[in-house]
């Protein structure tokens, strides 16, 4: 058709957190121009890559797939007679799936996060891309768009979940993937905003059951008295110590400590599950170094002590975000199964793991009277209710002294 243009183009105007932009067809008739989504986003430097004359790998599954999209657009623009957007969207629709696919969308995202190594992340959306998988198969279906994402179709995906014993703590994991793949979708316009299943009226995502997972002040006693019977346990115990300590870090925290986070009287650092938020929302997690903190730093950190330097070796700088993964996992499960052991042998009630200490460090603070606000702050929250999730219920000894309050007519 004369006068009908099409081209494969990087739409710069609006720019992602990530850096990226959305790779986009264009279709200019009669000086009007519309912009189609493919379902891809790149930076200008990987664009770039894409338009070589020889790209390579995933570059040149780009160059092929704008290639084939162009080539059909221009097949359409020909049948078409007169051209309109109304026509040319209708056929070109039909042949376009693979940017309304959302286990295709989910792949794409999973890339993406890899490539800003996101390792842990891009982890649970592959969970969730092969849970939905297996939740297509059970339907003998392959493919599924987002216009069959609803709120019937979640509520089925939920009940299939439940009944292959999965805890609603993992239904909600998932579930908040989807959710996060499907804003994105409408982001890029693939979908319209009205088609939207999540929310109030809506599909709504379970929270997991409040399982008991903070330690009484007597019990944390307990661990700090206990003698260990290997230097490995020992370990394991002083760095769960540590993370109690230490506003509840995480043992990814803990892993990516380097001497530059510490000074004579305190540690700082960001956490890694906020480090990509934007720099407003950043916000440094501050640690008082206590007499026990400086003694566990001395005991276990490495014997180089440049600001790169990993403190407690579980890291080095060779390793890719796949590789740091994979060694705090390790190191995790490792201390998990000592402190699981160590949990059995002194009689608590709680099984104890990295998550016990976290939990803990907010509860008790807790218990003991300090503001939340202060415990947000510390936890490096940004909304209390996250906080309010960690706190624990009080003892039923500090429930009976609060109650009697109320005839205390002093």
């Amino acid at each position: 058709m004369i006068g009908v243009t099409t081209s494969v183009v990087l739409d710069k105007r609006i720019i992602k957190l990530d850096k990226t932009h959305a790779v986009k067809l264009r279709i200019t008739f009669n000086r009007e121009q519309k912009y189609y989504p493919l379902n891809v986003h790149l930076t200008p430097e990987d664009w770039e890559r894409t338009q070589s004359e020889k790209p390579r790998n995933e570059f040149k599954d780009h160059k092929l797939y704008f290639n084939r999209i162009e080539q059909r657009a221009v097949e359409i623009v020909r049948e078409l007679s007169p051209f309109t957007f109304v026509s040319f969207e209708k056929k070109f629709d039909q042949k376009t799936n693979r940017s309304k696919d959302v286990l295709n969308y989910i792949d794409i995202y999973i890339k993406q996060l890899t490539r800003d190594e996101r390792a842990g992340t891009a982890s649970n959306y592959e969970c969730a891309q092969n849970s939905l998988i297996k939740f297509l198969d059970s339907k003998n279906r392959k493919k599924i768009h987002f216009s069959d994402v609803t709120v019937d179709f979640l509520s089925e995906y939920e009940r299939w979940m439940v009944e292959k014993d999965k805890s609603l703590t993992t239904v909600g994991i998932y579930a908040r993937c989807i959710r996060t793949i499907f804003n994105v979708a409408i982001e890029d316009g693939v979908i319209a905003r009205e088609f939207y299943p999540f929310g109030k009226r809506k599909y709504q995502i379970p929270a997991g059951r409040n399982i008991k997972k903070a330690l009484k002040l007597s019990d944390i006693k307990l661990i700090i008295d206990y003698q260990p019977k290997t230097s490995a346990e020992e370990r394991a115990r002083d760095l769960w110590l540590l993370s109690y300590l230490s506003n509840g870090a995480n043992i990814n925290d803990i892993a990516r400590l380097q001497y530059r986070n510490i000074d004579k009287s305190s540690i700082s650092f960001l956490r890694g599950k906020t480090k990509r938020t934007t720099k407003q929302d950043s916000k440094q997690v501050l640690v008082m170094i206590l007499p026990e903190i400086k003694t566990i730093i001395r005991k276990w950190g490495c014997q180089s002590q440049t600001p790169e330097t990993y403190v407690f070796g579980i890291l080095n700088d060779s390793d890719n975000s796949i590789s740091q993964l994979k060694k705090v996992r390790q190191a995790t499960k490792v201390i998990n199964r000592y402190m699981k052991r160590m949990g059995l042998a002194l009689g608590i009630d709680v099984n104890l793991t990295t998550t016990t200490a976290r939990h803990s460090f907010a509860t008790v603070l807790k218990r003991s009277g300090t503001p939340v606000e202060f415990i947000k702050e510390s936890l490096g929250h940004k909304d209390l209710r996250t906080t309010e999730n960690y706190l624990d219920s009080f003892e039923d000894s500090t429930r009976e002294s609060f109650q009697k309050e109320l005839l205390n007519f002093r």
